[in-house]
């Protein structure tokens, strides 16, 4: 029941960004607001185990990327760096900063997400270094460039004012990032 309402609640969201209303949420599951709240005693803990739940899914989809022996180790990082399950490409995510204002702790769940479980992207940028296809760098101060743009991302309204979809703009941060750490000539 609750991953039915996380995944139609991320469904509504899409529609309707983190204005939705339980009510929203209700219709669209055709169940009570009641029987939602059984479960997820507000919309704040509702969004907050959203986000869980996206991320979650962010992390089975590299898993697969990781089982994908048909990938060589620089397309494995540049997928696993711009992964985005299907279902989360047309999230709007430059509406995420307004949640920030209204429901700090699920905004702040994000950041933390984003921080951590680097482990097996940071895994893959060390065999590539280790193969010779990636310059050696400083494993920190990578995860920080990438944890720094994505936030900016998702907490400004730079994309929008520019016009530049999110997952646009993620995959040239990647492309960005790589190229500045593929040994010349690769």
């Amino acid at each position: 029941m609750k991953d039915k309402i996380l995944a139609v609640a991320l469904r509504v969201y899409r529609k309707k960004g983190a204005r939705f209303t339980m009510d929203d949420l209700a219709a669209e599951l055709s169940m009570s607001k009641k029987t939602i709240y059984t479960v997820f005693r507000d919309k704040k803990s509702l969004l907050y185990d959203m986000v869980d739940y996206a991320f979650d899914e962010i992390k089975e989809s590299e898993a697969a990327i990781l089982e994908n022996s048909n990938l060589g180790i620089e397309e494995k990082l540049q997928q696993i760096l711009s992964v985005m399950p299907e279902n989360f490409k047309d999230v709007d995510f430059s509406e995420l900063h307004e949640m920030g204002g209204k429901f700090p702790e699920a905004y702040e769940r994000i950041r933390q997400r984003l921080e951590s479980g680097w482990e097996t992207t940071l895994g893959i940028l060390k065999e590539g270094e280790e193969a010779g296809i990636f310059r050696p760098v400083d494993h920190n101060l990578f995860q920080m460039i990438y944890d720094a743009a994505v936030e900016r991302f998702l907490s400004g309204d730079e994309l929008r004012n520019y016009q530049i979809q999110y997952m646009d703009a993620l995959n040239e941060l990647v492309n960005i990032m790589i190229s500045g750490i593929k040994i010349n000539g690769e």
